[in-house]
């Protein structure tokens, strides 16, 4: 039988690298009207996305399909490889959550706005977020055996069958999977649920007092700024569940059937799976589309570095004559 497929194409990989590359570069200038807490948070994000499709395509498909005799496969590097992608996918999902507990904080929790929402708890914030997936999968290492030797050396990465028997392992499968995507999914909706109620709750109170003192609804500056800030936390953390939303079905689908395998990749099920797969991936290559969507001066950041290859040609040739 087949296992999960977790295989997908190359197409667009340089793409993807390039545009979480610009995305890093914009967004450390300071240069986006942002404030220095969501700008860490952000270029974390990026950074982590960008590590997502090193680890998880990069270093493990495209060179499985590409270079199959090198040294990426010695079973020690092979496991490494593996571990840093799942370490690298929690750290791409926690970062979104710690993105959005922050804005969470900074519209609905004033009292400690001041206090929370500032460059060295997100720095904080990120160092542990990544600490801590890293840790955590440190028992990926011992997950996979070898599959033969190459000369001498222990070469490929197989599954150990004990992993779906021992109570150990088992116990690891659970918890993994309640930390990234379950828990995380339900958290990023709660959040956002959580600052929808707040947004409603406050703007009809505004709405009212302002309706008292007879002045321009349209003139309400606060209201105007309120709308902005909270679009990029709704984009951010928007992609996110409905990208994950197909992941997450079909695992809770596999759970509840107790079946984890599926004979041929034709199944309904496997076609699900790999979908679902292609979309998780796919999150970890949309911020860039997202901030241009969305932030008018990292749009004229974007529109300027693109521009800049050129411009410095275009300087260059009158010095040339």
């Amino acid at each position: 039988m087949v296992d999960r497929c977790q295989d997908i194409g190359g197409e667009g990989v340089y793409t993807v690298t390039l545009s979480n590359l610009l995305a890093i570069v914009i967004l450390s200038r300071g240069k986006c009207g942002i404030c220095k807490g969501s700008s860490i948070y952000l270029i974390s994000m990026a950074t982590a996305d960008l590590l997502v499709i090193v680890y998880n395509i990069i270093l493990i498909t495209l060179a499985f399909k590409y270079f199959p005799v090198s040294f990426l496969f010695y079973t020690a590097v092979c496991r490494i490889n593996i571990a840093m992608g799942y370490a690298t996918k929690d750290c791409s999902v926690w970062l979104t959550i710690a993105f959005t507990i922050d804005r969470y904080v900074a519209i609905c929790c004033h009292s400690l706005r001041a206090r929370y929402c500032t460059e060295k708890t997100a720095a904080s914030a990120v160092c542990i977020v990544c600490f801590v997936s890293i840790l955590r999968n440190i028992p990926f290492l011992f997950r996979y055996q070898s599959v033969g030797t190459w000369y001498g050396v222990p070469w490929g990465c197989d599954l150990k069958l004990e992993f779906f028997t021992l109570p150990g392992w088992v116990a690891f499968f659970w918890i993994h999977h309640l930390l990234n995507p379950l828990i995380p999914y339900l958290l990023i909706l709660l959040f956002n649920a959580l600052t929808v109620r707040h947004i409603v709750l406050a703007n009809r109170a505004r709405r009212g007092l302002r309706a008292r003192s007879n002045r321009d609804q349209r003139g309400d500056a606060e209201m105007v700024n309120r709308r902005k800030s909270i679009i990029l936390l709704f984009v951010v953390s928007g992609s996110f569940i409905l990208l994950w939303m197909t992941k997450i079905s079909v695992f809770l689908l596999m759970e509840i059937t107790n079946d984890h395998f599926y004979l041929n990749y034709d199944h309904p099920v496997a076609i699900a799976d790999i979908s679902g797969t292609v979309l998780f991936y796919l999150s970890s290559c949309t911020n860039t589309t997202l901030y241009a969507l969305t932030q008018s001066k990292f749009r004229e950041e974007l529109t300027r570095a693109l521009k800049y290859p050129f411009t410095l040609i275009s300087e260059r040739i009158p010095a040339l004559k």
